[in-house]
Parts: C-alpha cells; sequence; structure tokens
C-alpha cells in the first residue's frame, strides 16, 4: 500500500510540475556516500575521489590521436556531428563530487556543447571559419581551430515532424532524474511542435506496447497525459521495443518530412535485438529508408555510452545526455531545430597540411570518427549529421617549421543534402596570416575548453595545462563573466573551479 501512495504522489508531482513549465527535476548534486544507495547502481565509493568501478559502465577506449608530420600523411580526415552527451555526462559525475572516467572524455563533445559566434553561411548549408594562436599550454604548438556554422532553418519553413518517443520504463529507470526527466523533456517538447506534427509514444520493460500513436501536435494535453501515466517497473526485457517503434513510425510516415525515433534510456536495455552488430544494421536500414534514430540518455552507473553513441551514429541523429531539466530545455527547446531538422547530411572533413609551414600536427578529439581518404572520397559512406543553426569545431595543435609563411592547411567539407542527396562541398584555407590577428573571445574560450578536457584525460599532451590557468582565463571573458554572459559558458568556469577541488591540484 506505501509503495501504491508513493506512485500515487510521484505522479501527481510530475503532473504539477509540468502544468508550471516543468520545473527542475531532483538530481545528487552534493550527494554524499551516506544517500549515495539512493542512486540505482552506484558504485561503492563512488564519492571518494575515485573512478566508479561498476563493470557496466560501458565506455569506447579512447586512444589519443599522435602528433603527425605531414611529409608521412599531409591528409587528416573524420565524420562531423555534434554530440554533446560526453560533457553533460562530466557535469553531471563532477557535480557529484566524483572524478570523471578517462575514457568518458571525448574532447570534441566538450568543444560542441557550446554555441559559437562564426560566420554563418548564405547560400550554402555551410561555413567555415578559421583561427590560429598561441597554444596555451605548450608554448612550441599553436591551435588551429576550424569552425562550422549550419544553415539556420526558420520555424515557419520547416519539415512536418513524425515522432516516436521510445521509452525505457523498466525498474531501473524509476525517479525523478529518470523516467520523471524523460516525462518533463518530451512534455517540453511536446509543448513547441507545430499543430500538424505527429506524435506516437512507445514504451518498453518486461514487454513493450505503443502508448500513444499518430496523435496530431496540436493535442498537447492529451500527448503530455499519457507521458505522466507512464510508470516505471519490471525488468528490461522488451522484445522487439525498436522494431515497434520503427514500425510505428513508418505507419505514419510523412514523406519528405522529419521522420524520428527518439529513443530515451538509462542504458541499461534490450531493445529486442541482442546482437549489437545487428542492430546497427537493422538501425542502419531504416536510415536509409528515411526514419532516422536518436538518443537520449539518463541516469547513471549501468549506462552503457558506447552502445547509444553508435545507435545514434548508425541512425543518422543526435546522442544528448540529460542531466538536468535545464538541460533537457537546451536541446527540446532551444535547439530544437539542430536536434530535429538537419540540414547537411553524411558530413566529413579533409584538413590537408602543407609539409612547407607545418613540422607536425595532432587532432584534439575526434578518436572515434577518424576515417580515411578513401572514406571521404567514398560518395556512399555514412558519415555524421548537423543541424539547423548548429556550430561545431575541429581543434589541431600544430607545430609550425621555423619562419614559416603562407598556406598552414586546404580544408575541405563533404555533404550531402539532406532532400536531394546531391553531394556538396565547402572549402577554406588557413594561412599563416591568421597569426597576426588577436585571438578572440570565442578562440580562448575553445581553448579553455580543451585545456579542460586534456586535464581530465590526463593526457600524454596536456604539457603545462592547469585548472589554474583555464580559470584565469575564463575569468577574463566577457560570454563567462560579462553583463552579457552565456550561461553555459559562465556554468563552465563554476565546473572547472569544482574540479580543480575533486582532483586537489592546481
Amino acid at each position: 500500500m506505501k509503495l501504491k501512495l508513493l506512485s500515487l504522489a510521484l505522479t501527481l508531482i510530475m503532473i504539477i510540475g509540468c502544468a508550471y513549465g516543468c520545473k527542475a527535476a531532483g538530481d545528487y548534486n552534493g550527494a554524499t556516500n551516506d544517500n549515495m544507495a539512493m542512486i540505482p547502481g552506484a558504485p561503492e565509493g563512488a564519492l571518494d575521489g575515485n573512478e566508479p568501478t561498476n563493470p557496466d559502465y560501458e565506455y569506447d577506449e579512447v586512444i589519443e590521436n599522435g602528433f603527425i608530420s605531414p611529409t608521412e600523411n599531409a591528409n587528416s580526415t573524420f565524420s562531423l556531428d555534434r554530440n554533446t552527451a560526453s560533457y553533460t555526462f562530466a557535469r553531471k559525475i563532477l557535480n557529484m563530487n566524483a572524478k570523471v572516467s578517462q575514457n568518458s572524455v571525448r574532447i570534441e563533445e566538450y568543444v560542441n556543447y557550446f554555441n559559437y559566434d562564426y560566420q554563418r553561411p548564405t547560400d550554402e548549408a555551410l561555413a567555415i571559419t578559421t583561427t590560429l594562436s598561441a597554444c596555451p599550454w605548450n608554448s612550441q604548438s599553436n591551435l588551429l581551430t576550424i569552425g562550422i556554422s549550419a544553415q539556420e532553418i526558420e520555424f515557419s519553413q520547416r519539415k512536418r515532424n513524425n515522432l516516436v518517443f521510445l521509452i525505457d520504463v523498466s525498474g531501473s529507470m524509476y525517479g525523478d532524474d529518470r523516467l520523471g526527466l524523460v516525462q518533463q523533456a518530451f512534455c517540453m517538447l511536446t509543448e513547441n511542435l507545430a499543430d500538424d506534427d505527429i506524435v506516437s509514444v512507445v514504451t518498453y520493460a518486461s514487454g513493450v506496447r505503443v502508448a500513444a500513436e499518430g496523435m496530431l501536435g496540436a493535442n498537447k494535453t492529451q500527448i503530455a497525459n499519457v507521458l505522466h501515466d507512464l510508470q516505471a517497473g519490471g525488468s528490461t526485457a522488451g522484445a522487439g521495443g525498436i522494431q515497434l517503434a520503427y514500425q510505428t513510425a513508418e505507419k505514419y510516415f510523412i514523406e519528405g518530412g522529419n521522420n524520428r525515433v527518439i529513443l530515451a534510456t538509462d542504458g541499461d536495455f534490450n531493445v529486442g535485438i541482442r546482437n549489437k552488430n545487428d542492430l546497427n544494421e537493422f538501425i542502419s536500414s531504416k536510415r536509409n529508408l528515411g526514419v532516422w534514430l536518436s538518443v537520449l540518455g539518463v541516469g547513471m552507473y549501468n549506462t552503457s555510452d558506447v552502445t547509444m553513441k553508435t545507435l545514434a551514429e548508425n541512425g543518422n541523429g543526435n546522442y544528448g545526455y540529460l542531466d538536468s531539466v535545464e538541460e533537457a530545455r537546451k536541446l527540446l527547446v532551444t535547439e530544437m531545430g539542430g536536434t530535429l531538422v538537419t540540414v547537411a547530411k553524411d558530413c566529413k572533413i579533409n584538413v590537408t597540411f602543407n609539409s612547407e609551414a607545418v613540422n607536425k600536427y595532432r587532432l584534439i578529439g575526434y578518436e572515434t570518427k577518424m576515417m580515411s581518404v578513401e572514406d571521404f572520397e567514398n560518395y556512399e559512406k555514412d558519415a555524421g549529421e548537423i543541424g539547423s543553426g548548429h556550430t561545431v569545431t575541429a581543434v589541431y595543435e600544430v607545430v609550425l617549421n621555423e619562419n614559416a609563411q603562407g598556406i598552414v592547411a586546404d580544408i575541405e567539407i563533404r555533404y550531402k543534402d539532406p532532400e536531394s542527396e546531391e553531394q556538396k562541398n565547402t572549402f577554406a584555407q588557413v594561412t599563416t596570416q591568421l597569426l597576426n590577428e588577436e585571438a578572440n573571445e570565442d578562440t580562448v574560450f575553445i581553448g579553455c575548453v580543451t585545456e579542460f578536457g586534456l586535464i581530465l584525460r590526463n593526457s600524454e599532451y596536456k604539457g603545462d595545462a592547469s585548472f589554474n590557468s583555464v580559470i584565469a582565463r575564463l575569468s577574463g571573458l566577457q560570454c563567462v563573466v560579462g553583463e552579457y554572459k552565456d550561461d553555459f559558458k559562465a556554468e563552465f568556469l563554476t565546473l572547472v573551479q569544482k574540479a580543480k577541488t575533486i582532483y586537489s591540484v592546481d
């Protein structure tokens, strides 16, 4: 009886919360080991400053890119996307006073979490902005930043949405920071959909079911009620969950529209296809039919980060991690166009370094997204997607030859128009002339985020990197502490200060 009353109380709280703008769900900021048992799957001692040791805490192994001489290989090629889960997951861990697992640090996702004031495209979907500046942690190097900005599609001009919310409602999803947060997130997204958009809800736990199908966006209250009625319980054995979600998406398929499944889970899931390769192949086949997949992660300690990232990449979608209701609002409301509307498909970049100017170079991040020149040339090769209004950044540490002059690198980005599949190209060239330009705030901030990631990774390339250096530079930026500060960039300064205390180093 007590459990039933508790469940009813929690449901009423969630309903009231969404009715008043989806107020922030409870999180575990400031948690202690005494209340750690409240967090499902939390490893013993996780808040003692040690890395989590739970065997289900699964990441790709990240082997950092090393320095390369352009005389040996002048081409650096990789896939571009705007995933941000690695940064928000680290934020969650640090706010629990715990250290971040080194393999969870994908530095490009830290950098790409933030928006930058890059030159916007005019006639094409993408535009490139480059800078060349001193490297803060290595006096012998320079930082080359390549900023890509995407065309922004006006709300009135966007495609119709056919969305299927595929929600894990197994027992491990119990809690305000799991199912409760997912309910609020989808509630906010629904509130911002057009009246002619289509929404369906599919759930999985011990079984699977269609909780709602083919509902028009005009029926916002009814959709919200369906979401509020969901309760977590049972095992994670939803055989056919992913198939049912795609079936539903195909049933209401909008020709020329945005047809997308959005999977929300804590990562401890079985959606009906046990073999990971078979699951990836299934999702890839649906992608080719025009139904894409995005993934939202919640919770922790039973999270299969590697699986969720792989699913999103194979599904032509985004991978985001929700650590708060504010993050849900950022991903699904403020940046809804970028999250749901793709303007450049299969994006890949090739940077060709000039050996006459460059002694050696190193790409920072993107280790799991590297490609060969043959892949770059292959029209059929799948790559990342960039959404409306998004910015994407790549950072290189470059050692120039003595008295280097002229061309440093040539840049080419290849992508497809999402509708016509026509291949497009965007070009840029980097010269030593950029060294004469004063580093702007975006360049300084990107250097700070990159240095922070190197410290958390305990990178062999971190040189003189330190928390104090990052904090000092951030404290002088208008976008961090000025009158017109960016709240997320200001929060980053607080996070670095917190990490300094946790790691007990300068």
